[in-house]
């Protein structure tokens, strides 16, 4: 018989909720949950997980179901090339479903919240082509339109309306200030966030735009672990090594960054003693992930399943793919302004991270949503060289990747 995972076995007591997650997916539980969990005064600093999704239907998922089952807890299993490496997380201290708006309200009016962390991917923030507040889009304007008309009791389910609704509870309550921490792969998260909860709060309440100026920091961040789904043979291989059957295991690799920028109105956890950076500039931390990470992950998705492979192992180990990334590294590094040297540092970190054979990262899960990702991971490098009069071939390979996957050549869409 399996054990099972819960805080009185375990001998983990919740800490205190003083964040509040919209978007708790596996990278969150893989990075800041990971992050928060180490902190030097991790008991001081719970976090209160809400899903991401935006439907208007309520819809659970088995990780909610296991993180109410577990009460928080679940397996992290960090591949290693020579193996895995267990731990039991707890910094999840309380999990919430997507349209439960009470509690939603409820924490932020709660004076000890101090920190809403985000990772709803670039359209959760329903940004429209010029990234300001897509008021075009209906689901946003309905959601706003209750929020306007007082109705503040039913539930919203657009990002930008649920941030503008817990900062009216916030300030109805006189909770004081709270910080924002954007931790999606969007250049300048902080003042992307920024621009649109503040649009958002225009359309629904003026007035709160002053609250908001003197209550409310926003922090940019760069976030980087690569965190593939859990597989049936990751569960049964990690079941095996703990004896916990866990339908809420995560799988990660070993490499974890998080940079972070900007003002924080709140205290904050110390991750810094995980090896979080705190930094004054981060737009070249933010290039080199993007470009050089991400856009050589889009590259490898869209190109190497029309050779018949499925996973980032099996992509730079083909010789003819790992001359692609090269070829389109070439390119990427003109756009990111630091040192050559460290700029090739990365490169060889990036060839290592890639060639772990206990990492099974599907090439079809990178593919996914290919035309946000492009705009921002591929075609700065195509428009600096067309500006050069010159041709980004490494980055036009990816392109042509991504025209024929749309095709339905390769990875499925």
């Amino acid at each position: 018989m399996s054990k099972t995972l819960n805080r009185a076995e375990h001998g983990r007591p919740a800490a205190p909720v003083r964040i509040i997650h919209l978007g708790i997916g596996n990278f969150t539980r893989a990075h800041q949950a990971w992050y928060t969990e180490h902190a030097s005064d991790a008991d001081q600093w719970g976090i209160a997980g809400f899903p991401g999704r935006t439907t208007l239907e309520p819809k659970d998922s088995p990780r909610d179901d296991a993180l109410d089952a577990q009460e928080g807890l679940y397996q992290l299993d960090v591949q290693h090339p020579d193996g895995d490496k267990v731990e039991v997380i707890s910094s999840v201290s309380e999990s919430y479903r997507s349209h439960d708006i009470a509690s939603w309200t409820r924490l932020f009016a709660n004076p000890q919240v101090a920190i809403v962390t985000s990772t709803i991917t670039e359209a959760g923030y329903c940004r429209d082509k010029a990234g300001n507040l897509d008021l075009g889009n209906p689901d946003v304007v309905a959601d706003l339109d209750k929020l306007k008309a007082g109705d503040l009791d039913v539930a919203v389910f657009t990002g930008p309306a649920k941030f503008v609704r817990g900062l009216l509870a916030r300030r109805n309550a006189d909770a004081g200030p709270i910080t924002f921490v954007p931790c999606d792969n969007v250049p300048e998260n902080g003042e992307m966030a920024e621009r649109i909860i503040r649009q958002a709060a225009e359309y629904v309440d003026p007035t709160l735009l002053t609250w908001i100026d003197q209550n409310v920091g926003f922090v940019t961040t760069m976030v980087d672990r690569i965190t593939p789904r859990a597989s049936d043979e990751d569960r049964a291989r990690v079941a095996e090594l703990t004896g916990i059957e866990d339908p809420g295991l995560v799988v990660t690799e070993p490499f974890a960054e998080w940079v972070l920028a900007g003002e924080f109105k709140t205290d904050r956890p110390a991750w810094e003693t995980m090896g979080a950076k705190f930094v004054d500039e981060i737009g070249p931390h933010e290039m080199r992930k993007l470009y050089l990470l991400n856009g050589s992950h889009s590259l490898m998705a869209y190109c190497a399943p029309v050779l018949g492979l499925e996973t980032v192992y099996q992509a730079i180990n083909d010789e003819r793919v790992r001359g692609w990334v090269n070829a389109y590294w070439d390119d990427a590094v003109q756009q990111v302004p630091l040192p050559d040297d460290e700029k090739q540092a990365y490169r060889d970190a990036l060839i290592d991270r890639f060639n772990n054979p206990q990492m099974k990262d599907q090439l079809a899960r990178i593919a996914m949503d290919g035309t946000q990702k492009q705009p921002i991971r591929i075609v700065p490098h195509v428009k600096a060289f067309s500006e050069r009069g010159q041709v980004a071939k490494g980055a036009t390979r990816a392109i042509a990747g991504w025209v024929l996957h749309l095709r339905g050549v390769g990875a499925p869409v």
